[in-house]
């Protein structure tokens, strides 16, 4: 018994270092309104592969941004069968007057060997962008509707602090019951992995960004190799923010309470799929630190709720205390949401989907067919983007 409630003080106790000294990763900085007088030439890069669902919104919510700085869009059409970029010019000819000539489709590349296919594109259109001399690129994804001081707030950020790059975690999707469920412990446990406050330091090695929304100086891109330094990466937002704060640049990312993901998921095996795409290559594709994330996601939230189970009071208090510091650390990002503050306490049942998630990407993996999005193969041991 005296060995169970040890074991027992030990997810009390990682709760109280995640809330104490982790960065304040539970809590993070949402991004200030931009003020009066921001301005720039910024030249938003959106990468598209059959987005003709989402473009509209996205383009027309970049070229209608109301601040007195300039915004050109450059949309690269990859490989697209659905009329992508027919629909994104129709969006720009409704958007807004003379909104047609601040934007540039390009039809993708055939993709080479090597690369991802969003880097990619994504390269294709920093390539395009250049003779537009930007003081400011903006990558962001097809399926993002920006709010309309969406640019001039992250370009008073990056002004304001002095940041070479500033990117926001988007209001995603928590329409249905799976997203409900599942989609604020996303964030919650990307804040966690990449805690903003020590994104923020420069002293730090930390560097992480979401690749929905990244506004970078085209300067600091190419301190840090450009593109090209990240091309076959999987999870590219947060290799291209490793990068450039490896360059001596500097990083902030934050929360968007307007500016919002398009994409909805419908069940809980849609979400699955979007985290296994990428779970084992975020650990490297080790078995070791596989089984030891399994194991730590164990003890840190599944542990508490068994000790409450218990028959002995003081695992039982052990177990309701961790569950108690989870519940408070977890609890913001259910009010961010907007849902009922009962959701807090199903995170132990959620990180178990997410363990489940985790092992189905290394099992996929191991088999040797990775992840699929958008119809291509992503992290195939031996090749394949």
């Amino acid at each position: 018994m005296i060995d169970l409630c040890a074991a027992g003080a030990l997810p009390l106790a990682i709760w109280a270092y995640l809330l104490l000294a982790r960065g304040r990763f539970w809590r993070p900085d949402t991004l200030p309104a931009p003020g009066p007088g921001v301005r720039a030439r910024v030249v938003a890069v959106v990468p598209a592969r059959n987005e003709a669902e989402h473009i509209a919104q996205a383009v027309g919510s970049l070229l209608t941004q109301r601040w007195d700085g300039q915004v050109h869009v450059i949309v690269v059409d990859d490989g697209s069968t659905d009329g992508t970029a027919e629909v994104a010019r129709r969006a720009a000819a409704a958007a807004a007057a003379g909104a047609e000539d601040r934007l540039t489709v390009i039809c993708g590349e055939a993709l080479p060997q090597g690369w991802s296919g969003k880097l990619w594109a994504m390269s294709q259109g920093v390539r395009a962008a250049q003779r537009l001399e930007p003081q400011y690129l903006l990558f962001t994804d097809a399926d993002i509707e920006h709010a309309e001081d969406s640019v001039s707030a992250l370009v008073a950020q990056a002004e304001r602090q002095r940041r070479d790059l500033v990117s926001v975690m988007v209001r995603l999707s928590s329409v249905t019951w799976a997203e409900r469920c599942l989609i604020p412990a996303f964030v919650f446990f990307f804040f966690k992995l990449y805690p903003p406050a020590w994104i923020a330091e420069r002293g730090r090695r930390t560097a992480g960004a979401a690749g929905g929304c990244i506004l970078i100086r085209p300067a600091a891109l190419a301190r840090a190799g450009g593109l090209e330094a990240i091309r076959g990466a999987i999870i590219d937002d947060c290799a291209l923010a490793a990068r450039v704060k490896a360059s001596g640049g500097s990083l902030w990312l934050g929360l968007s309470t307007t500016t919002r993901s398009l994409r909805v998921y419908g069940s809980f095996g849609e979400i699955g799929a979007m985290i296994s795409r990428t779970a084992f290559n975020q650990l490297r594709h080790s078995w070791w630190l596989l089984g030891a994330s399994l194991a730590g996601l164990a003890l840190t939230y599944v542990t508490p709720p068994l000790l409450v189970a218990s028959a002995a009071p003081l695992c039982m208090g052990l177990g309701a205390a961790a569950w108690l510091l989870m519940t408070i650390a977890y609890l913001p990002m259910v009010r961010f949401y907007g849902l009922p503050h009962g959701y807090a306490l199903l995170l132990p049942v959620v990180a178990i989907f997410y363990a489940g998630a985790t092992l189905h990407s290394a099992v996929r993996y191991a088999a040797g067919r990775g992840g699929q999005w958008k119809g291509r193969a992503q992290d195939v041991r031996g090749g394949g983007s």
